[in-house]
């Protein structure tokens, strides 16, 4: 009896033994893998060519800082902090629209330049937006065309007030009339 109760306690050990070593590999292979994702991503050659490409801007212009910026850099987005909200007369009736709006820029020194303005910024498309008719926006020649009059009004007010074409095009991200 005793020799059994020996047998059956060294069984149970020696069966642990393969369990502990299969969790152990488990764990370092999750662990290697989890180092992998995180350190060998594609991130790295994109963070290295942003200073690359602003430092180039930089040298190649004397003068005012971000006078041909616009066309140089990485594309940034500057999101307006509320959708525009206006009425607009139509030939029926008067139509109530929404717009939310992106503005691009490029570099850092014009999204920060943007970001300063933005009151600014609103005001004028507001004032270009509540400017159009309702049978204008129901087209997309419309849309379009008033996506470009608020392009050129904002570089216009921009160029008058810090000297420089900061936003390059602005994006309609959500455009609701009823």
């Amino acid at each position: 009896m005793a020799e059994e109760e020996l047998q059956i306690e060294e069984t149970s050990k020696k069966s642990k033994l393969p369990l502990i070593v299969i969790i152990i590999v488990a764990v370092l292979g999750a662990g290697g893998a989890a180092w992998y994702f995180l350190f060998s991503g594609s991130d790295e050659p994109v963070a290295e060519e942003a200073p690359a490409q602003a430092t180039q801007a930089g040298s190649g212009q004397s003068g005012s800082a971000t006078t041909g910026n616009a066309k140089v850099g990485t594309a940034l987005y500057v999101a307006m902090p509320r959708p525009f909200t206006f009425n607009v007369p139509g030939s029926g009736r008067d139509r109530l629209v929404q717009i939310k709006v992106q503005l691009m820029v490029r570099g850092s020194d014009n999204e920060e330049t943007a970001k300063m303005h933005i009151p600014l910024i609103e005001g004028t498309l507001l004032q270009v937006f509540s400017g159009s008719n309702a049978d204008e926006l129901i087209t997309e020649a419309g849309k379009v065309a008033l996506r470009e009059s608020a392009v050129s009004e904002v570089q216009k007010v921009m160029n008058e007030t810090v000297g420089a074409n900061v936003v390059e095009q602005v994006l309609f991200t959500g455009f609701v009339m009823q």
